[in-house]
């Protein structure tokens, strides 16, 4: 009777044992992941500093893929202040910011997480803009990865935009540098294109205000693309389909066709820049008559009658020679073909640009100061 009533209860002891072991694994493994999980975050937190050293290529230039922290980010942005934002876009903002001890001023790119992408696809991207060095590029200075977010920092390019240069926020010329000094910006930043095409990079929005000046008033090329090779399919597919890339009055009309985008289609862009420095007026303008809407239309209709010296820029109008002026205007239209395949390439276009230079050249220049806020640029 006695080893009947044990029976039970031992059953009980068992089970409650059994549970007891249970919960005890389970508990253990819970502190496991939530303690592998915050070791995780901290490695991305300090994925500027720490992680992201060990993949990144080492370059002998010291700017190049240096590594910053999420908290020396915050503090050369003072926090992310809106004070200090220097330009906004799908992308996210860019802020003014300094780093090494305040010494450096740089332009702080901070880019909206994205949920499909991965972090080996944000290192792939990074190490992919650390690779591109060029005169006409704007330099990746560094970068931090906090999480899933991707801040880059770049050079600082004291002088602004290229179209800073070319008109005011109404539209009207500016008083800026002369018609050398602009066609020297074209060929710079056709030198920056060409070279990300031989790549195999394409640019996706080529502009006036992606043509950034530096402090020697030299013109680089701006918010450039990613090699097909650091971008997953999904990413080249959402890139090339899902969406218009580009700014309207720039847009490759072909690429509304077909939603490809090619080298040509930066191309076709460039060629509505080139029309923009030589007009100093913006790529669409709808307070205009309506032949006039869009420069692409309006600049391509001009050169067809023949009216095309009265289209440009009145305070560089007397600097262009009659040869100068119809080996560019060649140049722009060529880009703006409505196929792409009789477009030029950006090498073909930077011959061309160069061939513009020299019989700009090949004429005497007079020493004619022409003022720009606090500097004074000469023909």
């Amino acid at each position: 009777m006695a080893d009947t009533a044990r029976h039970p209860l031992l059953i009980l002891l068992a089970v409650v044992a059994a549970t007891a072991i249970i919960v005890a694994i389970s508990v253990a493994v819970v502190l496991y992941h939530k303690r592998n999980k915050r070791k995780k975050n901290r490695e991305l937190s300090d994925a500027g500093s720490r992680t992201s050293a060990r993949w990144l290529p080492q370059y002998n230039s010291y700017a190049v893929g240096k590594s910053f922290t999420f908290e020396e980010i915050r503090e050369a942005t003072s926090n992310f202040a809106q004070s200090l934002v220097i330009g906004v876009g799908g992308f996210g903002k860019v802020f003014c910011g300094v780093v090494d001890d305040g010494t450096k001023k740089v332009a702080i790119k901070r880019w909206n997480p994205s949920p499909e992408q991965s972090m080996h696809e944000v290192q792939a991207k990074i190490e992919a803009l650390s690779k591109l060095q060029h005169p006409h590029l704007v330099s990746l200075i560094g970068f931090c990865l906090f999480k899933k977010e991707m801040i880059l920092v770049w050079e600082y390019m004291e002088h602004g935009t290229l179209r800073e240069h070319l008109y005011n926020n109404s539209g009207k010329p500016v008083l800026s540098c002369s018609w050398r000094h602009r066609l020297d910006m074209c060929i710079g930043a056709a030198r920056g294109l060409h070279y990300l095409h031989t790549g195999g990079i394409i640019h996706r929005n080529v502009k006036t205000t992606t043509i950034l000046i530096d402090k020697n008033w030299v013109a680089k090329v701006s918010d450039f693309g990613f090699p097909k090779s650091a971008l997953t399919r999904a990413s080249q597919m959402h890139l090339s389909t899902s969406h218009v890339n580009g700014s309207y009055g720039y847009t490759d009309p072909e690429y509304f066709c077909r939603e490809q985008l090619t080298d040509k289609s930066d191309v076709y862009s460039f060629g509505v820049v080139l029309f923009e420095v030589l007009m100093a007026r913006t790529a669409l303008n709808p307070a205009l008559p309506s032949d006039q809407v869009s420069l692409a239309n309006y600049a391509l209709a001009c050169q067809r009658n023949g009216t095309l010296p009265d289209a440009v820029d009145p305070v560089i109008k007397d600097e262009i020679t009659p040869e100068c002026l119809e080996k560019f205007a060649e140049t722009a239209v060529k880009c703006l073909a409505d196929q792409g395949m009789e477009r030029p390439t950006m090498g073909g276009v930077l011959s061309n640009l160069e061939l513009a230079m020299q019989l700009l050249n090949s004429m005497p220049m007079q020493n004619k100061p022409l003022i720009q806020q606090n500097h004074m640029l000469y023909v």
